[in-house]
C-alpha cells in the first residue's frame, strides 16, 4: 500500500512540474508582450491579421521577439510548437522561431544575435523546402544532418519541435512525426569517434590500378596516324605569283587512311592489391557529451526573418514541458484545419460556380450576337 501510494505521488509530483513556459495566440494587448528590433534600420513590421500577426511589406527583414521568465531545460523533455500560414504563396523567406537566452534583449535582437535553438520552415526557390533544426553549442550553431521537408502550400500548418533529455529530438508536422534523429549522430556538435591513423600513408609500392595495357600488343605497322594530308589533285594556280604571293603550299584534307590514336588494348593487372583502406583510430579528442540537449537560459523566442513575398502568417507559439498542453493545442489545431479546409473547399465551390455562371451568360450572349449581325446583314441598303 505504502509503495502505492509513493507512485502516485511521484505521479502527482510529475504532472504538477509540468510548466507553460510562454504561450501566445495574439489576443488583446500582445503588441505590448512583443518587443521590434531596433538593430537594422527599416525592419518589416507584423500586423494583426486572422487571430495572429503577418509580415506586412514585401523584400523586407523583420525582427520581433518576446521575453519569458528564463528557464532551464536541464533534465526535462522541452516542446517548442508554433502555427505558420503562408497565404502569399511564399516564393522565398523564413517562417522559423529562434530561442534565445535572457541576456538578448528584444531591441538588439538580430541576426547575430547567439541563440540556443532555431526551428521551423525556411523556402526559396525549388532547391530550399526545409524544416531547420539548429543547436547551438560552444557558441557555434549546428544544423542537424537530416533533410526534413516542410509544406509549401498555403494552409496553416502546426510545426512542433520535441528536445529530449536523452539527447534525442523529433520534429512533427500537423500532429505528425516527419522524422525523429540524435543530437550525437545526426548532428556534427560532438568530434567524431574515430579519425583515420595519421602515422600511417598508403605503401609506396600500393597498386590500385585494376588495368594496365597489354605489354604485348603492338601498333600494326599499317597504322596510319596522320590524321590530315597533302591534296594530291590540287594544282597551282597559273596566275600565282611567287614573288607577288609567297611560296605556293597545296590545302591539307582529311587523310582517308586515318585510324585515330592507337591505344594498346586493356587487361587485368596482375599487381593489383584492391582498394587501400587508411585505418582508423580512436580519436583522442573526441569526448562525450550527455548534456547537449541541455541550456541553461532560455528567456526570448524572435522571429528573425527575410521575407522577399510578405503575408505569412503567426499564431499559437507554445513553450512547455508539458505533453499534455502540447496534445491540446495540437487538437485544437486539428480542428481549426478541418475549418480551414471546409472554409477553403467552399469558397472554391463558390467561385467556380461564379464562373460557370459567367460563362453560361457570356454564351447565352453569343446566339442573340449572331442573329443581330445576321439581321443588319439582311436589311436593304439604300441605293445610291
Amino acid at each position: 500500500m505504502i509503495a502505492r501510494v509513493a507512485v502516485a505521488l511521484t505521479g502527482m509530483l510529475a504532472m504538477s512540474s509540468a510548466t507553460v513556459f510562454f504561450e501566445e495566440s495574439f489576443g488583446e494587448g500582445w503588441e505590448g508582450r512583443w518587443v521590434q528590433s531596433k538593430a537594422k534600420e527599416e525592419l518589416g513590421e507584423f500586423v494583426a491579421a486572422d487571430g495572429g500577426i503577418k509580415t506586412s511589406t514585401d523584400a523586407k527583414f523583420y525582427g520581433l521577439s518576446a521575453g519569458f521568465d528564463a528557464f532551464s531545460n536541464e533534465g526535462k523533455t522541452l516542446y517548442v510548437q508554433f502555427r505558420v500560414k503562408h497565404a502569399q504563396n511564399i516564393d522565398c523567406g523564413g517562417g522559423y522561431v529562434k530561442l534565445f537566452p535572457s541576456t538578448v534583449t528584444g531591441e538588439a535582437m538580430d541576426g547575430d544575435s547567439g541563440y540556443n535553438l532555431m526551428f521551423g520552415p525556411d523556402i526559396c526557390g525549388p532547391g530550399t523546402r526545409k524544416v531547420h533544426v539548429i543547436v547551438s553549442n560552444d557558441g557555434e550553431n549546428h544544423l542537424t544532418k537530416k533533410t526534413i521537408a516542410c509544406k509549401t502550400d498555403e494552409d496553416s500548418h502546426l510545426y512542433t519541435l520535441v528536445l529530449n533529455a536523452d539527447n534525442t529530438f523529433e520534429v512533427l508536422i500537423d500532429g505528425e512525426s516527419e522524422e525523429t534523429g540524435s543530437l550525437k549522430e545526426d548532428f556534427d556538435i560532438l568530434k567524431p569517434k574515430e579519425i583515420e591513423d595519421p602515422s600511417v600513408s598508403k605503401p609506396a609500392d600500393w597498386v590500385d590500378e585494376t588495368q594496365i595495357d597489354d605489354p604485348e600488343d603492338v601498333k600494326p605497322a599499317d597504322w596510319v596516324t596522320e590524321a590530315k594530308i597533302t591534296d594530291p589533285e590540287a594544282e597551282k594556280p597559273e596566275d600565282w605569283d611567287d614573288e607577288m604571293d609567297g611560296e605556293w603550299e597545296a590545302p591539307q584534307i582529311d587523310n582517308p587512311e586515318f585510324k585515330g590514336e592507337w591505344k594498346a588494348k586493356r587487361i587485368e593487372n596482375p599487381e593489383y592489391k584492391g582498394v587501400w583502406v587508411h585505418p582508423r583510430i580512436a580519436n583522442p579528442e573526441y569526448k562525450d557529451d550527455d548534456t547537449l540537449y541541455s541550456f541553461a537560459d532560455f528567456g526570448r523566442i524572435g522571429l528573425d526573418l527575410w521575407q522577399v513575398k510578405a503575408g505569412s502568417i503567426f499564431d499559437d507559439f507554445l513553450i512547455t514541458d508539458d505533453a499534455a498542453a502540447v496534445k491540446t493545442a495540437t487538437d485544437a489545431f486539428k480542428v481549426l484545419a478541418e475549418e480551414e479546409a471546409a472554409a477553403n473547399k467552399a469558397a472554391a465551390e463558390v467561385a467556380a460556380a461564379e464562373a460557370a455562371a459567367a460563362k453560361a451568360e457570356e454564351d447565352a450572349k453569343e446566339p442573340e450576337a449572331d442573329a443581330e449581325a445576321e439581321a443588319a446583314a439582311e436589311e436593304p441598303k439604300d441605293e445610291l
